[in-house]
């Protein structure tokens, strides 16, 4: 076993775990992180060996180190389940604060333009999904307003609609979200805090795409943030198998981050054929030639990194919502 990390090694430590679908196993590694030069080593602590020499790995980065955050080395996908040492822990911990947020009926229709100011203040979107409270829930949720004038008013609102709840992480996240979020007086932000969320609606590409759906009608019924495993993207992406080429990059990159999943509606019984025709082209070099107003010639970077995935033919459009928002999400 490696021995603790100290400040002079520039480097953090992490209990990391990979399932291993082949031996119905899950496999337990040190995952080392040295943010000077993006390196990572990781240490196979069952046969006590070295795993990973140390080594870059593309899309690697400390931000997004945490403890429940899953990285993808080498078409694993790893989630990191603790800190390794103390040194670590007492140097992310205190800066890796969460706190939840909520977007509330009333604004969840800006909620693409929402979540771009929120990655703009540097927060961490950890997690994400779109709700609609009973009215059980929302009394239990704000149990603690129980007696005051407006109860009532607070929890018929809070079941008028969807809501989306958000983990969010960063240093100093509570008090970072209350500043962004404003007095809690529209009016009031709007004079006091106009750069506020409660100011402006009552960076990520992320917020600015949702932003950019829901600029053209569509309208999203159903959204979460999903971490996929390689066993899962290989299944939603079978189709493609023999087929595209870029098949096993298609993979790798589904597996590669977080990524949010959405239930698209609106526009007529055409709306699987007109958003697909809105994403454009699968190449973005094409589609910046042919089709600059589409989502990927805006927002993707190559064949793979593509930005959207999105329905090709029109009859797979509820077995892809099945599959993310029933199978997945169960």
């Amino acid at each position: 076993m490696f021995q603790e990390s100290k400040a002079e090694d520039g480097r953090f430590a992490f209990d990391a775990e990979w399932y291993d679908p082949h031996a119905s196993l899950i496999r337990k590694y040190q995952f080392l992180f040295y943010p000077k030069d993006k390196t990572v080593e990781m240490y196979d602590i069952k046969n006590r060996r070295m795993f990973l020499k140390r080594s870059f790995i593309d899309g690697i980065k400390f931000e997004d180190l945490y403890v429940g955050a899953t990285v993808n080395v080498n078409s694993r996908t790893l989630t990191l389940v603790g800190y390794s040492d103390e040194y670590t822990r007492r140097t992310l911990s205190s800066k890796k604060e969460k706190t939840l947020a909520l977007i509330k009926p009333d604004a969840v229709s800006k909620f693409g333009q929402i979540f771009d100011a929120i990655y703009q203040s540097r927060f961490l979107v950890c997690n994400a999904k779109m709700v609609r409270l009973s009215r059980a829930e929302a009394e239990k949720f704000y149990a603690e307003h129980v007696g005051k004038p407006f109860f009532d008013n607070l929890v018929r609102f809070m079941t008028s609609g969807p809501i989306i709840a958000m983990e969010l992480m960063k240093d100093g996240a509570i008090g970072g979200w209350r500043e962004l979020l404003g007095p809690t007086d529209s009016s009031k932000a709007r004079s006091e805090a106009p750069n506020s969320i409660r100011a402006r609606f009552g960076t990520d590409k992320a917020g600015e795409i949702m932003a950019a759906i829901t600029s053209q009608g569509f309208q999203v019924a159903a959204l979460q943030m999903f971490h996929m495993e390689k066993a899962n993207a290989e299944e939603f992406f079978e189709v493609y198998k023999g087929v595209v080429a870029e098949y096993i990059d298609m993979v790798n990159e589904l597996c590669s981050g977080p990524c949010f999943a959405f239930e698209i509606t609106g526009r007529g019984e055409n709306t699987p054929i007109d958003f697909r025709d809105f994403v454009g082209p699968a190449d973005p070099e094409i589609a910046r030639h042919l089709r600059p107003n589409t989502l990927r010639a805006k927002f993707g970077h190559t064949k793979i990194k593509n930005a959207v995935h999105c329905t090709d033919l029109p009859d797979d459009g509820a077995l892809e919502v099945e599959y993310f928002f029933k199978v997945l999400s169960d």
